[in-house]
């Protein structure tokens, strides 16, 4: 089959396309503009590239495959629609591809890129060639995408919208066999009003997933006396009432009441206790084993991606795959590029970069680097680039960053916020609009500095190549 991609130079569409041409159909594409890595690897793909979207440049296809990025008004959407012809979204093309597969689908505000890469690596560690489609990129692999020969499919569950006609979440078309939910907040106030929103998306995932799937999240497990730790989940796993629908959570060993006594006694009766401990980074599972892994023993720092790790080899063990395989699994792993990726050092100054794009991500990003770089000075960098905190419905989970990291920091770090679009109070300290006047604090500032963390989800380049110059120049 002849298939156009429409916005193909994105992470996912690229991927997708990928996996079409690995799939037998031949595939050309059309972006506004093309940008390296994905260029590169489209250009390698041999698929004839478009640019611009002109009705006139519409080639002739099978069927059309439309981006989320485009909506009414663009010429070939209108094109496609005036003459009738066929078209559907990426997630619902990828959808039917992956129908026959064991789909692990990984969802949740946070850690989905990197969580998806790890699971993708334990599979690999013990051979096994899956498919996979990911919104990211990692050194372990030499492209985000892959079809594969096994019967596992690992995808980035992502609960946006999967295109202008069709306003469901992603996720909705992959039918998965493994659901990770890694945890829920409110994102993307472009298009939910609200965490219910949300929520009613997952709700509906759950509700057409086969009766013998299994959902993962991290909880309180059952019978210990505690408040939950995700309550959204909670909600989203208490509205499905199907009774064979298997729930594999995952315990933190920190709020478990009586520790020595009580959860003894609750271990004795469940064969498949999963507790992670935040403190001593230790995963135990059950009495499979009998063994307790420590992961920060692995090549990789932060609270987060620790618990990352748990979900990963939790998610490969449920499937089948033996602990100990799945823990050695990520002893070489490296990482996601722009999730705590360091990105230069000279002159005794490091700069690192993380796609923090949440209230939650900055004090993830920001803990991490400054418990790894214990009594440096660190100057914290943060972009309101995604819409959501653009908007301002994210400011007092800013400001109060904002209060904190300054009264906690004092002499060793500071925060310079990039906000565009007026997302924080106008007095608010180290408050910039423009990369120009950022730009210029940081060159007064940075040689006072050993570490400089940035984040954004926007064009990192913007901040870091300046700097980089800086540097160089001193």
């Amino acid at each position: 089959m002849k298939i156009h991609i429409l916005g193909i130079c994105g992470t996912f569409m690229g991927g997708l396309a990928r996996i079409l041409i690995e799939s037998g159909h031949k595939v050309s594409g059309s972006d506004q503009n093309f940008y390296p890595p994905m260029s590169d690897q489209l250009n390698e793909l041999g698929i004839q590239l478009e640019k611009g979207y002109e009705a006139s440049k519409l080639p002739e296809a099978d069927l059309y495959v439309i981006g989320n990025a485009l909506s009414r008004g663009n010429e070939c959407v209108e094109e496609i629609l005036n003459k009738k012809l066929p078209f559907k979204s990426g997630p619902e093309m990828l959808g039917e591809i992956i129908n026959d597969r064991f789909v692990i689908a990984v969802s949740g505000t946070h850690g989905k890129t990197t969580t998806s890469f790890m699971i993708s690596k334990i599979f690999q560690s013990v051979g096994k060639d899956i498919g996979f489609l990911i919104g990211g990129i990692s050194p372990n692999f030499e492209f985000s995408a892959k079809l594969g020969t096994d019967e596992v499919f690992v995808v980035e569950a992502d609960e946006y919208d999967s295109a202008f006609f069709d306003k469901r979440s992603k996720f909705i078309h992959y039918h998965p066999d493994i659901l990770l939910i890694n945890n829920l907040e409110f994102d993307h106030a472009d298009i939910f009003r609200d965490v219910e929103d949300i929520k009613k998306q997952f709700t509906n995932l759950l509700n057409i997933m086969r009766d013998d799937a299994k959902v993962i999240r991290f909880s309180i497990s059952p019978g210990i006396d505690t408040d939950p730790i995700n309550p959204h989940i909670d909600d989203i796993i208490g509205r499905y009432h199907y009774p064979n629908l298997k729930k594999v959570n995952i315990g933190l060993r920190e709020f478990y009441f009586g520790w020595n006594d009580e959860y003894e006694d609750h271990l004795a009766e469940n064969e498949n206790l999963i507790i992670f401990d935040p403190e001593s980074h230790g995963l135990f599972i059950g009495r499979e084993t009998g063994k307790e892994v420590k992961l920060n023993s692995l090549p990789f720092y932060g609270p987060h991606n620790m618990e990352n790790a748990t979900a990963a080899i939790v998610a490969a063990v449920t499937y089948g795959i033996n602990f100990t395989d799945a823990y050695h699994g990520l002893s070489d792993f490296e990482g996601v590029r722009r999730r705590l990726e360091k990105k230069y050092s000279s002159n005794g100054i490091t700069i690192i970069e993380d796609f923090a794009h949440h209230p939650t991500a900055i004090k993830f990003a920001i803990n991490s680097v400054h418990k790894k770089y214990k009594n440096k000075r660190i100057l914290n960098v943060i972009e309101l680039g995604s819409n959501t905190m653009s908007s301002g419905y994210h400011s007092m989970e800013l400001l109060d960053i904002d209060e904190h990291y300054d009264s906690f920091f004092r002499e060793h770090g500071k925060i310079f916020w990039l906000d565009h679009s007026y997302g924080l109070e106008d007095d608010t300290y180290h408050r910039f609009q423009s990369h120009d006047e950022l730009n210029k604090a940081i060159a007064e500032n940075y040689k006072d500095f050993d570490v400089i963390l940035i984040m954004t989800n926007r064009d990192s380049t913007k901040i870091i190549e300046p700097l980089k110059e800086l540097i160089e120049a001193s």
